[in-house]
């Protein structure tokens, strides 16, 4: 018997629009020239990467200037070469402010100055960044709302939210959730079981994987256990290609049909993740990977 290959390399759908099934994040797209910055962009797109992530809080990592720096590097790139703008689905997020931490209120004001760093009049997807604890998911929904009317905005989504979060947004915001950002990857396996991907399932939402390679543990040598290891260069060995093309696969297994969202700046490294597309895995394969990175049998 021969088991069925889990890879869908189609397109996914995002509102109105489709994105290919690896996405390009833009965290450590900062203390680079434009130059750099747009060879990078140029680089994922060509590989069919056109879901661009960006943040207005990424620029306080990886050596970047300020809060807003990742954006504002973008915008200079789509400044220097417009048509780029075009060929991708351009998504920011908000509602991370330092020092406080979070704050849903100032949503509005947080997506206006986004726009303004990008360059742009329209961000493709808007995602809440993390929940703000304090406040009420209805005027959350209403500024997102106010956004989607004036045109700031075209699709809404949410951000490390658990699926209660999530849902209490989406009774004030029917129908209008259309995307759900987690971490997921071999060594972080949370929304097989807190329900994220049941309920992207459930409503037809797009799940984007952060994180895919596990911060880049999962290829180091020692960043994850021996067991994990070897099962994942087996696969590797078998499918011919490198240890990563094997973990942004494993994302992609999945019948929620995710994005895994591809984070380097090293351009073979961006190139390269292309392959993860023409691998098989059989379901055999990804219950191997679950269940080792589990270190437990599945009941």
């Amino acid at each position: 018997m021969v088991l069925p290959n889990l890879i869908n390399p189609s397109p996914r759908p995002l509102g109105d629009q489709a994105i290919g099934p690896l996405a390009y994040g833009c965290w450590r797209l900062v203390n680079m020239s434009a130059d750099d910055a747009q060879a990078r962009i140029e680089c994922a797109l060509e590989h069919g990467m056109n879901l661009i992530d960006t943040a207005d809080v990424y620029g306080l990592d990886w050596g970047g200037t300020a809060f807003g720096s990742a954006e504002a590097l973008l915008g200079t790139v789509l400044k220097q070469q417009p048509s780029l703008r075009e060929q991708m689905v351009l998504a920011s997020k908000g509602g991370i402010i330092p020092g406080v931490p979070y704050d849903s209120a100032c949503l509005e004001e947080a997506c206006e100055a986004s726009l303004r760093r990008l360059g742009v009049e329209q961000l493709d997807l808007y995602q809440i960044h993390r929940p703000d604890l304090l406040s009420h998911p209805e005027e959350t929904a209403a500024t997102l709302e106010r956004l989607l009317a004036r045109g700031k905005i075209k699709q809404v989504g949410v951000s490390n939210h658990a699926t209660s979060q999530t849902s209490a947004l989406m009774a004030y915001l029917p129908g209008r959730v259309i995307s759900q950002q987690s971490e997921y990857s071999a060594m972080h396996l949370a929304p097989l079981f807190d329900g994220t991907f049941d309920q992207c399932m459930e409503h037809q939402q797009l799940m984007l994987a952060w994180s895919p390679l596990g911060g880049g543990a999962l290829v180091q040598a020692g960043g994850i256990s021996a067991e994990l290891e070897a099962v994942l260069d087996t696969l590797a060995l078998r499918e011919g290609v490198g240890r990563a093309t094997i973990c942004l696969s494993f994302v992609l297994a999945h019948p929620a049909k995710p994005v895994a969202i591809v984070g380097s700046i090293d351009l073979e490294r961006i190139a390269s993740a292309s392959a993860a597309l023409d691998v098989s895995l059989t379901r055999t394969d990804v219950y191997e990977i679950i269940q080792v990175s589990l270190g437990e049998d599945l009941p």
